[in-house]
């Protein structure tokens, strides 16, 4: 039997990042009961950001180096990876990652754009394949692609049908959401002005939106980004219901200005589509503010309560 099969498994990310430091304000913020949470972290890393209060179970991993706050090394990006390799392995309920430095785990030779496709790597199996969802109460963002350069941001009509139907399953089978409503933006400015300033809209999104109709999806034509968001972010302030359950953003930037503009540090990062539902704090390692004690740990707070809900 696995001893962690009902554990939030939280990792700290880079050791010379915010990622302990937050890990350790919010779980003493929460005062979790101890069942609950595994720590997979290093006792010298989390002894130099603070003090848990709780007495939660550690599993440590080897650290040798002097923990530098701001550094980018290699060594901390290995152990950042370790502790997420860590995570898959032990199987939780949940994983919380705290933010980690793609370039430090790059320089550790673990080429990834980033802990989703770490984390796919270790628990996708028969196909399955991780997704990048954004989430505010009930704002929430999905991504067609991540952290790519703008230039070589491509879509396909295959690529729109595969991730909105991952979509559509995470809400069935786990918000219980029967028909969930998605609202798809479009590539191009003004949805590309009919072919006037590009043409994916009608080549690529079109054909993949009739098809995902046909499967019974309810998805909107592509719509322009800017007055799409615009509806949803003065909803969301005004504590209104939104008129989508899902936003899909063709990029990076697209998705993550408007939901960070309206909920800021209550944005959590959720992978979805794998059997472990991982969530995250939507901000990054700060190395400019590490080891300074003045760290916000809202989003990481949230991304921890994510998972209790």
């Amino acid at each position: 039997m696995n001893k962690y099969a009902n554990k939030i498994a939280i990792t700290t990310g880079d050791p010379n990042g915010i990622g302990a430091e937050i890990t350790i304000k919010a779980l003493n913020l929460l005062n979790l009961p101890t069942r609950d949470i595994i720590i997979i972290s290093n006792s010298k890393i989390l002894n130099t950001y603070g003090r848990i209060n709780n007495n939660y179970e550690l599993i440590e991993l080897d650290y040798s180096p002097k923990v530098v706050p701001g550094e980018v090394s290699a060594q901390a990006g290995d152990f950042a990876y370790r502790a997420l390799e860590k995570a898959c392995e032990i199987r939780p309920k949940f994983i919380v990652t705290a933010p980690t430095s793609k370039e430090a785990m790059n320089l550790a030779g673990h080429h990834f754009n980033g802990q989703t496709e770490v984390l796919e790597r270790f628990l996708a199996h028969d196909g399955q394949k991780a997704e990048m969802l954004f989430v505010s109460k009930d704002f929430r963002v999905l991504l067609l692609t991540r952290h790519c350069p703008l230039k070589e941001v491509r879509l396909t009509k295959e690529i729109i049908i595969e991730k909105v139907e991952r979509l559509r399953s995470y809400f069935q089978n786990k918000l219980f959401i029967k028909k969930p409503s998605f609202a798809l933006c479009a590539l191009n400015p003004h949805a590309g002005e009919n072919g006037l300033i590009g043409e994916e809209e009608e080549t690529v999104m079109i054909p993949a939106i009739e098809a995902l109709r046909n499967r019974g999806i309810n998805i909107t034509n592509p719509l322009p980004a800017d007055t799409l968001f615009i509806g949803g972010v003065q909803k969301y302030i005004k504590g209104e219901k939104l008129p989508y359950d899902c936003y899909i953003a063709c990029y990076h930037d697209q998705g993550l200005i408007p939901i960070k503009a309206a909920a800021s540090e209550k944005t959590v990062n959720m992978t979805i589509g794998l059997d472990i539902l991982r969530t995250s704090p939507s901000h990054g390692t700060a190395f400019d503010i590490a080891g300074k004690n003045v760290a916000n740990p809202e989003s990481m707070m949230e991304a921890i309560k994510s998972c209790m809900y």
